[in-house]
């Protein structure tokens, strides 16, 4: 086999890995000198020519897929940094299952109630899990408020620290867990450079940028 035939037979026998390895150029130019130089009497197949179209085609595809698919995710991820940054100083309600108390502040929020609820209890616990304190709560259309002033069931006053925060609506004789929304003041913005998500650093502990659900 001399070298011009043992280039169309080799180029010709390329997987479509091989050929995502190759520039647009180069892969149009091998294209071309396969074409050029067959062999007359073993001609290059009509399907094996598109099949090698095809490949390059898909690779090629797919590359520009990712390319507009990262580009996208980048554009995405400074403006959601940019909202963040405007985020720092301003409270923001958003969902969370703790919150922090101070030993002064109410630990304030709310929760969206379910269609059909006939009540909603939110329940405050302690590191260790022991109940502190339940709030029924009076439910104002589709949400219900709430103000934990760190009082205990008791009447004596909470520690300083975090405490678990959990919602339970009664729907249809049924209880149903809800999210609690808690209300807190960002002070600063984080961003993970692995995945790219951004936190907000917030006096009830680290929140996700995601979990805001209002700006006040």
């Amino acid at each position: 086999m001399n070298e011009v035939s043992a280039i169309g037979a080799g180029s010709t026998a390329k997987s479509a890995k091989e050929l995502q390895q190759l520039g647009q150029d180069q892969f149009m130019k091998l294209m071309l000198t396969q074409l050029k130089n067959q062999d007359p009497l073993k001609p290059l197949e009509s399907t094996e020519f598109l099949s090698q179209l095809a490949q390059f085609s898909t690779v090629t595809g797919i590359q520009d897929v990712k390319g507009a698919v990262t580009d996208m995710v980048g554009s995405l991820r400074a403006s959601q940094a940019l909202q963040g940054a405007g985020l720092i100083g301003r409270s923001v309600v958003a969902v969370a299952d703790h919150a922090n108390f101070d030993g002064v502040t109410s630990v304030e929020g709310s929760i969206d109630v379910p269609e059909g609820a006939s009540a909603v209890e939110l329940t405050v616990r302690d590191t260790a899990g022991a109940i502190v304190r339940r709030l029924p709560l009076r439910i104002d259309g589709s949400s219900a408020a709430f103000a934990w002033d760190g009082r205990s069931e008791p009447g004596t006053a909470a520690a300083r620290g975090p405490y678990a925060l959990e919602a339970v609506a009664q729907v249809g004789g049924r209880a149903e867990s809800v999210p609690v929304q808690v209300q807190s003041r960002v002070a600063s913005v984080s961003l993970d450079p692995t995945s790219g998500a951004i936190a907000l650093e917030t006096d009830h502990g680290t929140l996700a940028f995601a979990a805001v659900r209002r700006v006040k």
